[in-house]
């Protein structure tokens, strides 16, 4: 019933920046966690940044300087802002999201996806 919407996600030039917009519909109560989790071609899928109890965030360490991870909890929204995109950040960018835990390793809930592309 849960279903998570993403939307900010397109192609931008190496440099560039984009925010990313997660936003949960179809029940009332506040996640415990939101996040966001990313897979490129041929590579597993890894968790970019998550926002626990407290407001308490998580961001990777490869992208800490340039991501920055934010949330509305009265809208249950999340946002990602992306700052001096690379190519490497070229990926699948889900939302993601858990009820009752902080730890956002085995989300309830995922999104289906907005795709980044950097070009250099």
């Amino acid at each position: 019933q849960v279903q998570l919407l993403e939307s900010g996600g397109g192609s931008v030039q190496a440099g560039g920046s984009l925010r990313l917009s997660c936003t949960a519909s179809g029940d009332s109560f506040v996640f415990a966690a939101m996040g966001w989790y990313r897979q490129a071609p041929g590579q597993q899928r890894e968790l970019v940044a998550r926002v626990g109890k407290l407001s308490i965030t998580y961001v990777e360490f490869s992208v800490k300087h340039r991501f920055t991870i934010d949330r509305d909890p009265a809208e249950n929204t999340v946002y990602l802002q992306m700052n001096n995109l690379k190519a490497e950040d070229t990926a699948v960018y889900y939302c993601a999201a858990r009820k009752f835990d902080s730890d956002l390793t085995f989300p309830d809930f995922w999104g289906q996806g907005t795709q980044v592309t950097v070009s250099s």
